[in-house]
């Protein structure tokens, strides 16, 4: 299907498009010579990135500030959208922040992670897929999760709440799309591994060596959608892909072994953790 979905006319609605992983993705569909929305809540960003998906070979560029918290905006773009152009093919939602959580810290933290991290997904979704369903060509919808919303590693609590909730929804929307009215479409997990972008920069000015670049992420990410993937599960220069999955394979293991929860962070687990890794 992806054949048919990457094409010149198609119609790409990227969020957290101003930089990073939206920006290179968005660059990615431009050079295919598709009509690209994007979309930030940093509006001074976006003309600069207007500029940069038009050299890139975009047919056209529509930009729009909208915060994807905000469920009416996103369904007022939708509406400008289909007025524009005819409707969506490709909804790449992307758009995140990571300002930091503990368990017991600030609530608002907690508020700005979900509405923006996990809402904003849901939002994006409700927003433009009943549309897209509707104008009945092949298209995709392309959520941005994360490693952590599947290991759930201890430091950040709220943002790996929000993003194993945009795995499971994810997940929700690929079976419900292929088995009813939207089966022409497809849904898509890109699972980021480390990307130096201004998410994770973190006062840092250049690229960690261990770090892959968003235009790196962007072209795995579409090698994978051509094959049909809906985990993308992406390595970095420091975590080839043998790794991820034993991390993986070792989280889910501790429900089916009755471990303690985290386990792998557990120092009584520490040594069976480094054996499994190994393969003794």
């Amino acid at each position: 299907m992806t054949n048919t979905v990457f094409r010149p006319d198609a119609v790409a609605v990227v969020t957290g498009a101003a930089s990073g992983i939206g920006l290179a993705l968005a660059q990615e569909f431009a050079a295919l010579g598709m009509r690209i929305v994007a979309v930030d809540i940093r509006d001074g960003a976006l003309e600069a990135a207007e500029s940069v998906l038009r050299d890139a070979g975009a047919a056209e560029v529509m930009t729009a500030a909208a915060n994807v918290a905000d469920a009416a905006a996103l369904e007022r773009l939708e509406q400008e959208v289909t007025q524009r152009f005819g409707g969506t093919d490709i909804l790449v939602n992307n758009a995140a922040i990571q300002p930091g959580s503990a368990l017991f810290g600030d609530a608002g933290a907690w508020h700005d992670v979900l509405a923006t991290n996990l809402w904003g997904v849901i939002n994006g979704t409700r927003a433009f897929v009943p549309g897209m369903i509707a104008r009945g060509r092949p298209g995709m919808v392309v959520n941005t999760g994360s490693k952590q919303g599947i290991t759930t590693p201890p430091g950040d609590p709220a943002y790996n709440v929000a993003k194993a909730g945009v795995k499971a929804y994810t997940e929700a929307l690929a079976h419900e799309l292929r088995s009813g009215d939207g089966a022409h479409l497809s849904a898509h997990l890109l699972i980021p591994g480390f990307v130096y972008t201004g998410l994770t920069a973190r006062g840092r000015t250049e690229k960690p060596a261990g770090a892959w670049t968003p235009e790196q992420t962007a072209a795995f990410a579409m090698e994978a959608l051509r094959a049909g993937d809906f985990y993308i599960l992406c390595p970095d220069n420091d975590v080839p892909r043998e790794l991820d999955e034993k991390r993986i394979a070792w989280a889910a293991g501790d429900i089916i072994e009755n471990r303690p929860a985290l386990s792998r962070w557990h120092p009584d687990f520490a040594e069976a953790f480094a054996a499994f890794v190994k393969g003794a």
